[in-house]
């Protein structure tokens, strides 16, 4: 593809604002953008002309099937084809697309989980047309996003609590954009996703069956050559890999996904793609459609993406930043420092409502990337610890201090810090070094949310940042709205806010056991698996803001941790059978074998000469001898113990129970299994081991 047909290409499989605003009348374009922008629904006046215009666009780009396309609470989104085709009474077909099955959708949803929110026969769900994030085309069936909800209107998908989010969002920082004389109709969460990724030899995937099922090595000895030299990060890109990023890229391209920057990262056969920021829930959106095109392309190359969080035990496992920041309709970003006083006054009360959200609901941003295999992530040196923090840089930690003291901020130029009335010296993008070991970390104009894992919908996050800032906000908004004196009571509110949530602020090393300890100090929570942040999801607190705003009822909240939680034991009660099942059908046989050539070989040097020592043999013998009797002990308690989750009635008691038991048993064996593997003969190994995996792509 050349570069001049770029511009060409780029959205042209997408119903986008310049497709509608050539294919639709002038009122009902109108209609669609009075529904996107003001969040009002879409008037039904002009829904058949909106309908039928986008069926013959999409069966102008070769589709014959459309789509409603959702988020489910699996984790992964969901689609049923229909066929445009339907009969016309005289044997022959018309190709129809009603505005009904453009507005709304059926859908059996008996097999989703929804957390005890429904009867399981009350199987009906609805889909409902999302306009704010565009159709598209792909593979020949017209993929319409859409919101997805029981038949009592409860949420059972992941967008629709980012939808409300964003609605909750929007309303509360107008309020305050309106006391500093703003005029702005809008204010947008803006998002941008760095997906990580591992990318081997289909091949040697098909001889795993723990990256089959698990998504993940249950069993594997560490490489001689890992990543120690550091060689891979930013290094030349193989010609195979090079051939997938570009056919990613555009195909990404034609979807109007902004992929913008590709690398190798830190691990061997790691990389990484970022896209361009744009609006949350179109930025949900283009992350889900990243992993589905990574995951076809990496097929039809005879390669597979891995996606998940900790593919190799030796190695770097993948995370998924997830930038945040806030933008006007002006295309004002609320969180730039700005260089008069009006609008660092604004970006100092918007900081300081980050600040404050972030250490009053640590608890919900740990829940928010809470997964079986992000636990395995979090805190390997590799990605940030369980604890929240924020890393502001010295630059605004010094300007904060300054605030909090009423002193005189020693910077490059000097003036006294009276919020909204002098001048605060403009903040360059770059004040400090990137903190990487930071979980939430302001990088220039936004905040940077590193403890998101890979294989995650990001819409989990994102709706959570979203209502947490949207609740502080609020809380702003209703003090400031009542001042009689409005910069003095704005400095007082920023004032009391540092001095009062400082302790989130840490711009140090978070690796370190000092800071483990510093922070148990300063009362931050320390959850350090999903199974202790999830109950957190349910308290009061929580609740009460979730339902304030709208996002998400008591009884949604209830059924989203019952479904995280079984999701969590289902998860690791299959690794446990999968562990159980290698162990036994290739493990086992693989020690079996290598032993009985040991004692074959044993024998035979005896004949030829009884009194040759034969110490290799005899010590080999002996040592793999001591650790298969050790790996047979821990085997049977794995086996044992897995037969027992039965037993526990709640999804609490088994998530718990996979935690402390489960996890703990398939370590032990792996322990002694990885031990084995480095000793016994290459020829006696039955699946591929971490050299052949991570080493598989040769060119």
């Amino acid at each position: 593809m050349e570069v001049n047909s770029i511009p060409n290409i780029f959205g042209s499989m997408v119903f986008n604002d310049k497709v509608m605003q050539e294919r639709l009348s002038k009122n009902a374009y109108n209609s669609v953008k009075d529904a996107v922008k003001e969040s009002k629904p879409l008037s039904k006046e002009y829904a058949k002309e909106i309908a039928n215009a986008m069926k013959e666009w999409a069966i102008e780009k070769g589709a014959t099937h459309y789509t409603h396309w959702f988020q489910p609470m699996t984790g992964i989104t969901a689609e049923k084809h229909e066929g445009f085709i339907e009969p016309n009474g005289d044997g022959e077909a018309i190709m129809k697309f009603s505005e009904k099955s453009l507005f709304k959708g059926e859908s059996d949803a008996s097999s989703f989980p929804s957390g005890g929110l429904r009867a399981t026969f009350e199987a009906r769900g609805y889909t409902a047309w999302d306009p704010t994030s565009y159709a598209f085309v792909k593979d020949g069936t017209l993929y319409i996003p859409t919101a997805f909800c029981s038949y009592g209107g409860e949420a059972l998908d992941k967008k629709t609590p980012l939808l409300r989010s964003t609605e909750a969002l929007n309303r509360q920082a107008l309020r305050l954009l309106k006391l500093f004389g703003d005029n702005s109709k809008q204010v947008s969460a803006m998002v941008g996703a760095e997906q990580e990724y591992f990318l081997i030899e289909k091949e040697v995937y098909e001889r795993r069956i723990d990256l089959i099922h698990c998504n993940r090595t249950l069993f594997g000895a560490r490489p001689s050559k890992g990543q120690e030299l550091e060689d891979h990060y930013y290094g030349a890109i193989k010609s195979k890999v090079a051939l997938f990023m570009k056919e990613v890229d555009e195909e990404l391209w034609k979807l109007g996904v902004y992929a913008k920057t590709e690398h190798n990262e830190v691990a061997p056969s790691q990389h990484e793609l970022a896209s361009f920021y744009t609006n949350a829930n179109l930025a949900t959106d283009h992350n889900q459609l990243t992993m589905e095109i990574m995951k076809s392309v990496a097929n039809k190359l005879g390669l597979v993406c891995l996606l998940s969080e900790k593919p190799f035990a030796s190695v770097n496992g993948s995370g998924k930043h997830v930038n945040w920041s806030l933008m006007t309709d002006k295309g004002e970003n609320l969180l730039e420092p700005g260089e008069t006083p009006n609008k660092n006054a604004r970006f100092l009360l918007f900081l300081s409502a980050v600040i404050k959200a972030v250490d009053e609901y640590q608890d919900l941003l740990r829940i928010s990337v809470a997964t079986a295999s992000n636990d395995y992530r979090l805190g390997e040196k590799e990605a940030p610890p369980s604890i929240i923090s924020i890393y502001l840089g010295d630059e605004l930690d010094s300007i904060l201090k300054s605030i909090e003291k009423g002193a005189e901020y020693s910077g490059a130029k000097k003036t006294m810090l009276k919020i909204g009335v002098s001048v605060l010296p403009p903040i360059p993008k770059d004040t400090t070094d990137r903190n990487r070991t930071s979980p939430f970390a302001f990088t220039g104009n936004k905040f940077e949310f590193r403890m998101v894992g890979s294989s995650a919908n990001i819409a989990c996050p994102v709706f959570i940042i979203n209502t947490i800032v949207a609740e502080e906000l609020s809380k702003f908004a209703d003090e400031l709205e009542k001042a009689t004196d409005f910069n003095k009571a704005l400095n007082k509110l920023i004032k009391e806010t540092i001095i009062k949530h400082k302790r989130i602020i840490y711009s140090g090393n978070s690796y370190t056991k000092e800071w483990e300890e510093e922070a148990k100090k300063r009362g931050l929570l320390n959850l350090r698996t999903t199974v202790d942040a999830l109950p957190k999801y349910t308290d009061e607190k929580n609740i009460k803001m979730f339902v304030k705003h709208g996002v998400l009822s008591e009884s949604e909240i209830r059924s989203r941790t019952e479904i995280l939680l079984e999701n969590y034991a289902n998860i690791v009660h299959i690794e446990a059978l999968t562990a159980i099942d290698m162990a036994r059908r290739e493990i086992t046989p693989s020690i079996i074998a290598y032993q009985a050539f040991l004692c074959k070989e044993y024998e035979k040097k005896k004949k030829v000469n009884g009194k040759l020592t034969c110490k290799l043999e005899k010590g080999l013998i002996e040592k793999i001898s001591k650790l298969s009797d050790e790996y047979s002990v821990r085997l049977d308690k794995l086996v044992l113990d897995t037969e027992k989750i039965s037993s526990k009635k709640t999804s609490l008691l088994k998530a718990k129970y996979c935690k402390d038991t489960l996890l703990l048993d398939m370590k032990k064996v792996r322990e002694v299994a990885d031990e084995m593997e480095l000793i016994i003969g290459r020829d006696f190994c039955s699946f591929p081991s971490y050299e052949d995996i991570l080493y598989s792509v040769k060119y």
